[in-house]
């Protein structure tokens, strides 16, 4: 029986972002009902397709679910649809998406009458702001986002990936939220109300670029295929046989790079030490190493990466990914069953190792109901009854405690977004090896300066937390480690995967002190896998992915769509990850180990494409910036100095709009190109006529303009772009937070809500171990001349070490 087999689950509406959040629910056993009308989810027509005509997107969103079939026109249909949702948990909204013929039903009354009840509704861009009402699709919400303009060549246009990536982040996110409200629910609270903004969502992508220009200026500009601000080398490159994913961020890993290579004037070079210096280079620094690269395969150099801890890996096909023994062992993949089609899809991620997920399933038909052993009791009476407990401005998370071993980006997003919804973080650095994202810089000018208090991409992943120092390799540090982890609810790390059990911090010791602890480690690969040892960043995960292969056009190498995706995507799948196993451990009072393997968060973004080659055996089709479905669909270019505009249009009438705007009315009332195939004849021409009319605005009024005609467009914004943006403003989106050193400076709401306004960020990040006395005083009751010790032989501290400071630490002593 599943963890949240206690659970049922309604979805209503239509939205790749609802079918998500459900699905992550169904992985764990809750009891899933997809109202659905008489023709079915619009969702199941989506392409890809596999041979027997089955929706692959729609299999991976939808597995291990029951279909319910009510028709709109239906006299019982409203009394049928209220009645279901009166005898759920958790209701999950995509009406605003698409309404999907949904009978209309009175949410508030019924929530009043089961205050229990916890409810998610999503919408494109949320009920109020300037795009409140746009129409919208995957792609022109990306590059609203900033996600679009900084890929492709350097003349553009810019590059896209295809259209499954804003429902994945947008359903991962309302499930945080709707896992975090049952948390709350079980401590004796009502159920909650949150709103679901997708545009909001994929900021987690964007946002760490958006704060670094708001901290260095406008200095981002797409540079090529595969290259990316501020990092380099940092792309995809041939090798003699098959592609190699590249990513040096530190010195040592550049001299290593170098080295493997045999290029020891590059390794020697003072002005390529940093990898924003090597970035003023590439040109010249890749006609050195790229014909290197090509005298060995992607599978030598990366057996070479592992001796030398370089983050570097083999950018699978589609094919490797089907064919990949250990994801199937693990269930990153898994066997769906589509009608009478067997194949393969993505997994849930969350690998919790003592409730495991379900591995694989089937799709429902339309209508069906799918047998699933459920026989604990539905929460939703038993909140009802005690509703009236819960604290006015009570955080979902409150009383939750999580230490938090995390540094740079994914750990750190996992934790921050358990802060923000109230759990009390304890983060712990060590002024040895502080979070790197403080900067790799060990030069006293930058030391000295206190410049790693002032990086823009740690303050935006450290608000809402508590930060200590602790000297781990000392028996101390690792005493008063032990001691906060035996109070915790979860802990959180996603260094490589032996570093805590080398320092007696396995999770075999923690389960001794706490049996009730929740731990998540968060490595690259996962601790059971073969590849355990690799290094990686963000890049790496996306480079071996399988996403690069499906992007760009046909004969053209694979491209990477964002410089660290998987970061932020392993950060999110880990904040789900220990919400699920905090509820079991809240029924139970068993914690549980999750080993979160970050590269396979990444699979879902590839999953139609597992399905259908798993089915049909044919590789995919790259479309460049067309689509497989729409026509047309494209980045296309406006008046001014590399300005662009997504555009697309999803079905016969938004085609007819866009065409009598751009001054074509012969092709709206063509009868021949009333379908999406019939205009994918003259694709080339209708592009044309769409760019010749764009090239007279500016991107702006190009989006005003098709916008007011309800055709779904999005100018391609630079992340600089969006602190500004009339929307996000609007919503007061950007909050601003002051901090010591560098004063005050905006900060990134969480993209749910749960009324008109954004959650308040309560506290800054913390300066290097500001919260020592709070919490070793504080909390574990440490005396003066205790602390006074501990910061004499620099177990605790509040300043980073220089290299020559920490050469001297390291000396052995004379005694």
């Amino acid at each position: 029986m599943g963890v949240l087999s206690h659970l049922r689950i309604v979805e209503i509406g239509s939205s790749a972002a609802t079918s998500f959040c459900a699905r992550l629910f169904a992985d764990f056993g809750a009891d899933v009902q997809k109202v659905e009308p008489p023709a079915g989810d619009t969702l199941r027509r989506c392409a890809p397709l596999t041979p027997g005509g089955q929706s692959a997107w729609f299999a991976f969103l939808n597995f291990n679910k029951s279909s319910i079939i009510i028709d709109a026109t239906d006299p019982v249909a409203i009394t049928r649809l209220t009645a279901l949702i009166e005898d759920c948990d958790i209701l999950v909204d995509g009406r605003d998406v698409d309404f999907a013929d949904c009978p209309s039903i009175d949410i508030a009354a019924i929530r009043q009458r089961k205050p229990g009840l916890i409810y998610l509704e999503a919408s494109w861009f949320g009920r109020e702001g300037p795009y409140a009402e746009f129409a919208a699709t995957d792609s022109t919400v990306r590059a609203l986002a900033g996600l679009i303009k900084l890929v492709g060549p350097v003349e553009g246009p810019p590059l896209h990936s295809p259209d499954f990536q804003t429902g994945i982040l947008a359903g991962l996110w309302g499930f945080i939220a709707a896992a975090s409200s049952a948390v709350a629910r079980m401590q004796g609270g009502a159920g909650r109300s949150w709103s679901l903004c997708i545009f909001e969502s994929s900021l987690a992508l964007t946002e760490y670029l958006m704060f670094e220009a708001f901290a260095r200026g406008d200095v981002m500009r797409r540079i090529g295929i595969n290259r990316f601000w501020p990092t380099f080398p940092a792309g995809i490159y041939e090798t003699r046989k098959g592609w190699l994913g590249v990513t040096t961020v530190t010195p040592a890993q550049w001299r290593a790079f170098c080295e493997m290579l045999g290029l020891s004037e590059l390794r020697d070079d003072p002005a390529l030490v940093l990898d924003i210096d090597r970035l003023r280079h590439m040109e010249q620094i890749e006609r050195q190493f790229m014909p290197r690269l090509k005298t060995r395969t992607a599978q030598e150099w990366f057996a070479e990466g592992l001796k030398r801890k370089i983050p570097i890996v083999p950018v699978p096909e589609v094919s490797d990914l089907v064919n990949d023994a250990e994801k199937k062992a693990r269930g990153a993949i898994v066997p769906v069953l589509l009608g009478e089609e067997e194949g393969l899809t993505a997994g849930s991620m969350q690998r919790l190792t003592l409730t495991p997920p379900r591995r694989g399933g089937k799709v429902p038909a339309p209508g069906e109901q799918q047998a699933f052993a459920n026989t604990q009791k539905h929460l939703t009476g038993g909140a009802s009854a005690s509703s009236g407990c819960i604290k006015a401005g009570r955080l979902p998370l409150q009383g939750i405690r999580v230490i938090d071993f995390s540094m740079g980006w994914a750990g750190p997003l996992c934790t921050r977004t358990l802060a923000d919804l109230g759990a009390d973080i304890i983060k712990i650095e060590a002024i040895q090896y502080p979070d790197w994202w403080r900067g790799v810089d060990r030069r006293p000018a930058y030391v000295n300066g206190q410049m790693y208090e002032m990086r823009a991409g740690f303050c935006i992943m450290n608000r809402n937390k508590r930060g200590i120092t602790l000297d781990l390799t000392r028996q101390q540090g690792l005493a008063h480690a032990k001691r906060l982890l035996a109070g915790a609810d979860i802990v959180v790390d996603n260094y490589s995967v032996d570093v805590l059990p080398k320092l007696g911090l396995g999770y075999d010791v923690l389960r001794t002190l706490n049996p009730r602890l929740v731990m998540m480690s968060m490595s690259a690969f996962g601790a059971g896998s073969v590849n355990r040892d690799c290094r990686a960043y963000g890049s790496t995960l996306e480079q071996g992915s399988g996403l690069p292969g499906v992007i760009g056009n046909p004969d053209e190498p694979p491209v990477m769509s964002h410089l660290a995706f998987g970061d932020a995507v392993g950060g999110l799948n880990g904040c789900a990850a220990v919400l699920i196993a905090l509820i079991h451990a809240r029924n139970t009072g068993q914690g549980q180990f999750i080993d979160l393997a970050q590269i396979e968060c990444m699979l879902p973004f590839a999953a139609p494409w597992i399905t259908a080659h798993s089915i049909g055996g044919m590789p995919p089709r790259r479309y460049g910036n067309r689509h497989p479905q729409f026509v047309p669909h494209g980045c296309f270019r406006c008046a001014g100095e590399d300005n662009w505009i997504m555009v697309t249009a999803t079905d016969e009438h938004m085609w007819q709009r866009l065409a009598i705007l751009i001054g074509r009315p012969d092709w709206a009332m063509d009868a021949a190109l009333k379908s999406a195939e019939g205009r994918r004849g003259i694709e080339d021409v209708i592009e044309v006529g769409i760019e010749a009319w764009t090239l007279t605005r500016d991107a702006d009024q190009a989006m005003s303009e098709l916008q007011a005609a309800k055709v779904a467009a999005g100018v391609a914004r630079l992340p600089i772009d969006l602190l500004n943006d009339r929307h996000l403003r609007s919503r007061a989106f950007l909050q601003e937070v002051e901090r010591a050193l560098i004063g005050w400076h905006p900060q990134p709401s969480m993209p749910i809500r749960e009324g008109a306004g954004p959650y308040a960020i309560r506290t800054a990040a913390p300066t290097l171990g500001q919260h020592n006395r709070e919490v070793l005083s504080g909390l574990l009751g440490l005396s003066d001349a205790e602390m006074a010790q501990l910061a004499s032989e620099s177990i605790i501290g509040t300043a980073m070490l220089s290299e020559g400071e920490l050469a001297e630490l390291r000396k052995p002593s004379s005694d």
